[in-house]
């Protein structure tokens, strides 16, 4: 099944923090939202979005983006793009899916009267209904209501296909008009899809299509982020403008310390530092050998913060000395900083100097200590291979003193491309047998 709860699913008051709950919404993008424009009523109204789902993520005011109001008229089809007072990278945005069909399976999360905590109605997509799409419920009982208008219709999950956003709930409508959907004879829920909102919105129309977003990379780049064992010097190629440059931008917030391209070395030097317990008295010494003019303060490395600080270098090669910003990094490395090098264009200005200065010395020196980590875990299996039954521990696929072999072969590679290519499946292969052992 999919997610239980999704951070882009918005529960909207209107006016201030704690005005009344007044609908949906749903979070496409870290600065945007959609909902219905008879929610929010004014264009120049002032909404509050809280993430219902996930408790710690702040509430954020918003208002009507310019073009985004799209009331129900000739153009519009009762929607409002919202724009984030201040925006929420750390929250996931909703994946958008133009195209839907008659039957598909989908549900709905709003916050109607007595159910400010959110409840989830199910049904099937039926027929056009002009530019709205008719929504069938199983019983009355499961048609939307009010404070459901703006919530995210979605589909099913199903055989590890993640949920999808279809389209807005914007309304529902009875035969005999009863303000209750089961008091009615026929009762209909009404939604507006997402290729129809694309229609009305550029930016809509931009945040969905086929090439809005790289997902593929952003699950590389979470994993990356997420795990500190991770190979500590990262180079990714990402294209100006490409969906893996939307994606990568609203990743960013995950990094301590984010140099654009073009900042030059002081800001890094003055960013980096912020996140060093350098002795008192001692910022000068440290500013001046990070910036190549001092030597290296005695016990440098032992002030390496725990855990590791990750620094995103965005468009390296936008840099004018890129050589002299790689050299502040290399010294960095030496508080176990972990890099993220975002180049451009590939084989752009400091691409093979962050190769052979910073790639593979980082790699090396990774798959040394997980070599110590694996012979210090292979002496703790032995010792309890001696007291249990060893049909109770785990196999050793290989030893450490075989994978030094191949380390030290590495070490006679000349050609850099073939190292690099040696060296990560040797990382690979250490964290491999690190598991079997439990070490991760």
């Amino acid at each position: 099944m999919g997610e239980l709860r999704a951070d882009w699913r918005l529960r909207l008051r209107r006016g201030d923090a704690h005005g009344p709950v007044c609908g949906a919404g749903v979070l496409v993008d870290q600065y945007t939202a959609l909902t219905c424009a008879h929610v929010v009523r004014h264009p120049d109204a002032v909404m509050w979005l809280e993430f219902a789902e996930n408790s710690d993520l702040e509430p954020v005011s918003a208002r009507v983006m310019p073009g985004g109001w799209l009331p129900e008229g000739e153009r519009g089809e009762d929607v409002a793009v919202l724009r984030l007072d201040s925006p929420r990278p750390q929250a996931r945005r909703a994946p958008l899916q133009p195209g839907l069909w008659a039957g598909m399976e989908v549900y709905a999360t709003g916050y109607a009267e007595g159910f400010d905590d959110g409840m989830s109605l199910w049904g099937r997509i039926g027929g056009a209904s002009g530019e709205r799409v008719q929504l069938d419920a199983v019983t009355k009982a499961e048609v939307v209501r009010a404070g459901f208008s703006g919530a995210a219709v979605c589909t099913r999950p199903r055989d590890g296909r993640p949920t999808r956003v279809v389209g807005l709930v914007v309304s529902w409508r009875g035969d005999l008009g009863e303000v209750l959907p089961e008091n009615n004879r026929l009762s209909f829920s009404y939604l507006i899809a997402v290729d129809r909102i694309a229609e009305l919105s550029p930016l809509v129309a931009e945040l969905s299509g086929p090439a809005a977003w790289d997902e593929r990379f952003e699950e590389r780049l979470t994993r990356w982020f997420d795990d500190p064992d991770a190979n500590p010097v990262k180079i990714t190629v990402v294209p100006p403008g490409s969906g893996k440059d939307r994606s990568l931008r609203h990743l960013a917030h995950r990094a301590h310390v984010v140099h654009r391209g073009g900042s030059g070395k002081p800001y890094l030097i003055d960013h980096a530092l912020e996140q060093v317990a350098f002795p008192a008295g001692g910022y000068l010494a440290y500013w001046g050998w990070l910036d190549g003019t001092r030597p290296q303060p005695e016990g440098a490395a032992q002030r390496a913060p725990d855990p590791p600080v990750t620094v995103l270098v965005d468009g390296l090669d936008e840099e004018p000395r890129p050589d002299a910003l790689i050299d502040v990094l290399a010294r960095l490395r030496v508080f176990g900083f972990r890099l993220l090098l975002v180049f451009r264009h590939e084989g752009g200005p400091g691409w093979t100097a962050a190769r052979d200065r910073l790639l593979r010395p980082a790699l090396l020196h990774h798959a040394d200590a997980l070599l110590d980590r694996l012979q210090q875990a292979e002496a703790r299996w032995m010792q309890r291979y001696r007291m249990v039954d060893s049909e109770s521990l785990a196999p050793v696929t290989a030893t450490a003193e075989g994978h030094r072999a191949a380390r030290r072969l590495i070490g006679e590679v000349r050609d850099p491309q073939q190292q690099l290519t040696r060296l990560r499946a040797l990382v690979r292969a250490l964290r491999a047998d690190l598991s079997v052992h439990g070490d991760r």
